[in-house]
């Protein structure tokens, strides 16, 4: 009677665990998201000079390159009928101002320039989101650029 007992114990026990135990715990099933960086949209405005130093391919585009940008993504400006302005718009911008890290290095290479000591490359002339870029590293050099950071408002702010 005991053995029947303790047999009809054990299969009620089984039939109430109902299967397997859920190791699951309270919480998320994932790991939650990395905070995205907030990233805004830049004005870029850059005015060429009025004549050409480079001896061919002065109908050339100007481009815009970041240091924010992944290799290949710089982009033509859009020259400004009648002048010597060059305009386009960076989208995707992480913001880094108040100043968080290294300022971005931004810069165009200019077909005007090819033939100079910057071969082509120039961050003189540049403005950001209303802003004139005034930092320049490595000035009349190939890797000249400006050092700005980027506030939430699209504007640059020179590096001092």
């Amino acid at each position: 009677m005991l053995s029947q007992a303790l047999r009809v114990a054990l299969a009620a026990l089984a039939i109430a665990a109902g299967g397997c135990y859920d190791f699951h715990l309270a919480g998320p099933e994932d790991a939650p998201d990395p905070a995205s960086p907030q990233v805004v949209s830049v004005r870029i405005e850059y005015r060429q000079p009025n004549e050409c130093l480079s001896t061919s391919r002065c109908e050339d585009h100007v481009v815009f390159f970041g240091s924010w940008m992944r290799p290949g993504a710089e982009f033509m400006l859009r020259a400004d009928p009648g002048s010597h302005l060059w305009t386009g718009v960076a989208q995707n911008v992480p913001v880094n101002f108040p100043p968080a890290g290294e300022p971005y290095r931004v810069k165009v290479y200019d077909p005007y320039l090819r033939d100079t000591p910057t071969e082509g490359f120039a961050a003189e002339r540049l403005v950001l989101g209303g802003q004139r870029v005034l930092t320049i590293d490595a000035w009349g050099r190939r890797d000249e650029a400006g050092l700005v950071y980027i506030d939430p408002q699209g504007q640059a702010r020179n590096a001092w």
